[in-house]
């Protein structure tokens, strides 16, 4: 490549460092970005554990060294958003075929069912990394094709068919609140 001046720059390499930095951290700096817009207040809620040991080396320097989960933790997010109650699950794979049910567990649909059950607006969000794409499903469809399909894992292409893909920006990282205005709000009609 050539550069003002006569200046020559060879094998110029593309820095892939902060690519794939995971759904978790994308979704955190979304949920941080609309609170600091005054957007939505929507936060990671905390796992539910025990501490059994702990290693005081200075307070500040304090190392828990047991612990156990109190309960099975229900989905990763909730908050409120327009004056709805949004709840969804994240959830990232490297499977190329689909979505391995194995990556969910029951009682984290339970609580999904009992969100849209109670009028909550009610979702996940599944990253396909080996595809680098990312899409946002209703917990609806997604519960009704785990009902009618007694398959261990989602395909792609149900996801392609009846999600919403997510285009990683700079801010917000993923805007899955567009999503929620366009498909769940307008109207007061949305699926659930």
């Amino acid at each position: 490549m050539n550069y003002p001046n006569n200046i020559k720059k060879d094998n110029y390499k593309i820095n892939y460092g902060n690519r794939g930095m995971g759904l978790e951290q994308d979704l955190n700096d979304t949920n941080n970005y609309y609170l600091q817009n005054k957007t939505a207040v929507i936060h990671k809620k905390p796992t539910p554990i025990t501490i059994v040991s702990v290693d005081y080396k200075s307070r500040k320097d304090a190392v828990i060294k047991e612990a156990y989960f109190k309960t099975p933790s229900t989905t990763d997010y909730n908050g409120i958003y327009k004056g709805k109650y949004i709840d969804f699950e994240a959830k990232e794979t490297k499977n190329k075929q689909g979505f391995p049910l194995i990556n969910i567990h029951n009682h984290q649909l339970e609580h999904l069912k009992m969100i849209i059950e109670s009028g909550g607006i009610a979702f996940l969000i599944i990253r396909f990394t080996s595809f680098n794409e990312t899409y946002l499903i209703s917990a609806k469809k997604f519960l009704d094709y785990i009902k009618i399909n007694k398959k261990k894992t989602i395909p792609i292409k149900f996801f392609k068919e009846n999600g919403h893909i997510l285009k990683e920006k700079y801010n917000p990282r993923l805007d899955y609140l567009g999503i929620i205005d366009k498909f769940y709000l307008e109207g007061e009609n949305y699926e659930r």
